[in-house]
């Protein structure tokens, strides 16, 4: 980072800026804090480029995609005005070095497991990007970083705005190559249309990079055009490449985009480990964030409004939309521009001891890996001088009452819930994803991971999370922040911004449906609906043992075929549909249907959300399946 040169603002919107960080191809990077305490990039678009209006409004496009990717494996947009006279946007700075930087300058080619984690962060993030409706086309080593909690993939979507521009104010033409020459698909380099499956080619070519610190094709110093040669024609350089990559890698790098694996295969099938960098990088991370600290100190102010006189701010202060953790504040902002909802200010110290936190925790973690085990001689990577050994897990911070399974309703009551949640807790260090967060509402189940802030003996903290389950695909977003304070040994109060509930115990492991819930349950017949055609309406619920985010339960529904005029026919319609199980306490929680293609008819219908109960009627069990609105519960009696 260079300091502030004296014909920069002193401000960017809403963020004061602590220094330089780069000048590209879209404009000038300065590293900036908001007024909550958060560290941000911000980047302001060249003037060359703000003078033209097809860039803005291509620029406008592709900031509200990036909204829409909320930083699942990416860095978050934070702010944005692209109506201003130089267009900004604040993105998340991600305090981590990039992927060439650790393989071509500090550590060398990663290990295998490593790549492996690394291939699945990125995929996963890919993902999101796509569902976004973009495609990175710049995916290369400077553009991925590198954190505790998983890689990060930087400068996406923007890239497309400025691509469209090129030289002398022109649009760029069909045919046009987009891309950095090493690290482009055969699609770029013919100059056709590009597609989520380029971004899996060039994921390809990123992690030869990782695992052997060369580009597949080569580089642009043997001429551009012969590499993109290569990339369009030859197959990669793949030497030194470990063979339990080589499967993985050579999918990657098909020539034809349908034979490439998606991303969502790629995440199904790929391993990740934890911790997953090599310890000497996890050292360097600590002592990035304690120089980050110095650098914020340094630039920081003596008092509130110093170094305001000798600089402009470019744009008025914005403050942002009332965030759910701190009073609303009074202006909005103007028009054109967005700022996400600050955090609480802290003091210095407190950031002190976040920094210390993990320099600490990656300190632990070196000290672990090269420890040996002293039963066995063994290190945390197995290696025992003989090829073996054995992994164990470094201790944690979580205190014991607050690991297992907590549940608790967001939305109606007890009884009838409109929308639930749960977190099971397990031991681990401060970074660690080591919670499970499942939230049903009305329409939909998401599961995740959620990171470990800290922990004491009153409240656990969980920051930035990950999707790993979305019912329906593709609908969820990752949680919030979390904060959980323990009341009494059963009951814990969860907040999330401005959400709060009571949480309580609940059962976890692989067998945690009751056993009154299990077995077959058929419909009441309802001759009073359906009169002499009652017969042929039929539905079974079958409940089966498994743990939270299985699917445990499977409905089975016919009835009669209809036609055009809604009379029925001798036709009988069969559909199949499972769900997944959500929560387990004194209700069954279930997501929406997800149908069974190999039951399933153009006149089947999805449902949404459950929750099963039972009660009992005239001393026979029925099982009452409520919809998570208002609406009367199915009833089933055990089946004989």
């Amino acid at each position: 980072m260079e300091p502030l040169k004296p014909e920069d603002p002193a401000g960017i919107g809403p963020f004061r800026l602590i220094g330089r960080l780069g000048v590209g191809g879209m404009g000038r990077v300065f590293l900036a804090r908001s007024a909550g305490g958060r560290t941000v990039a911000v980047k302001v678009v060249h003037a060359e480029l703000a003078a033209q209006d097809e860039f803005r409004r291509r620029f406008a496009r592709e900031v509200a995609a990036l909204e829409r990717v909320g930083g699942a494996g990416t860095a978050p947009v934070l702010g944005s005005d692209t109506g201003a006279a130089a267009p900004w946007v604040a993105i998340g700075y991600v305090p981590g070095p990039s992927l060439r930087t650790v393989v071509g300058d500090e550590h060398g080619p990663l290990p295998t497991g490593t790549v492996r984690t690394l291939a699945s962060g990125l995929a996963r993030a890919l993902g999101h990007v796509h569902t976004a409706g973009l495609v990175h086309r710049d995916l290369k080593p400077s553009n991925v970083l590198l954190t505790v909690d998983g890689p990060r993939i930087v400068d996406f979507g923007i890239a497309r705005a400025v691509d469209t521009v090129a030289e002398g104010g022109g649009l760029t033409t069909t045919g046009a190559v987009v891309g950095s020459p090493g690290f482009m698909s055969p699609e770029q380099v013919r100059g056709e249309r590009v597609t989520p499956a380029s971004d899996v080619f060039c994921l390809g070519s990123v992690l030869v990079y990782a695992a052997t610190g060369r580009a597949p094709f080569g580089t642009a110093d043997s001429g551009v055009h012969a590499t993109m040669f290569r990339i369009a024609h030859d197959e990669p350089d793949l030497t030194d490449l470990p063979p339990e990559l080589s499967g993985l890698i050579r999918a990657c790098l098909a020539k034809d985009p349908a034979a490439r694996p998606s991303t969502g295969e790629l995440v199904e099938t790929l391993p990740v480990t934890d911790p997953w960098l090599p310890a000497d990088v996890l050292a360097r991370l600590g002592r990035h964030a304690a120089r980050l600290l110095d650098a914020e100190a340094e630039a920081a102010p003596e008092a509130p409004g110093a170094g305001d006189t000798d600089r402009t701010t470019a744009g008025k202060p914005t403050p942002g939309r009332p965030s759910p953790e701190e009073p609303a504040p009074a202006p909005a902002a103007p028009s054109g521009s967005t700022v996400a909802p600050p955090r609480p200010r802290r003091r210095r110290r407190a950031l002190l001891a976040a920094l210390t936190t993990l320099a600490v925790a990656a300190a632990a973690t070196v000290a672990y890996t090269l420890r040996p085990d002293p039963k066995t001689g063994a290190g945390a990577d197995g290696a025992d001088g003989k090829g073996k050994g054995r992994t164990a897990a470094p201790a944690g911070i979580v205190p014991a009452a607050f690991l297992g399974a907590w549940e608790g309703v967001l939305q109606g009551g007890e009884d009838h819930p409109r929308e639930t949640a749960r977190i099971e807790i397990t031991q681990g260090p401060a970074g660690a994803k080591n919670a499970v967060y499942v939230q049903v509402s009305e329409s939909r189940l998401c599961m995740g991971r959620s990171r470990l802030v800290s922990a004491d003996e009153d409240e656990v903290v969980y920051g930035e999370s990950d999707v790993t389950t979305s019912v329906p695909a593709a609908r969820c977003t990752p949680a919030a922040h979390q904060t959980l304070a323990l009341r009494s040994p059963d009951v814990l109060e969860w907040t999330s911004g401005a959400a709060k509930a009571t949480f309580r115990k609940a059962p976890t492991g692989t067998s945690v449906v009751p056993a009154r819930f299990l077995g077959e349950w058929q419909n009441i017949p309802r001759p009073e609906v359906y009169g002499d055609q009652d017969g042929r309406y039929g539905t079974w619920v079958t409940v089966t043992q498994g743990p939270v985010g299985t699917r445990v339960v499977r409905f089975q529904d016919v009835f009669p075929r209809t036609d055009e005029e809604g009379g029925t026919t001798a036709g009988t319609v069969s559909c199949g549909s499972t769900a997944v199980l959500g929560g387990s306490g004194n209700l069954l929680v279930i997501g929406p249907q997800v149908r069974d293609q190999t039951a399933w008819d153009p006149e089947c219908a999805e449902n949404g959300s459950s929750y099963l109960g039972i009660v009992k009627w005239k001393g026979e069990e029925r099982l009452l399946v409520h919809p998570m609105l208002d609406g009367e519960p199915g009833e089933y009696r055990r089946r004989s």
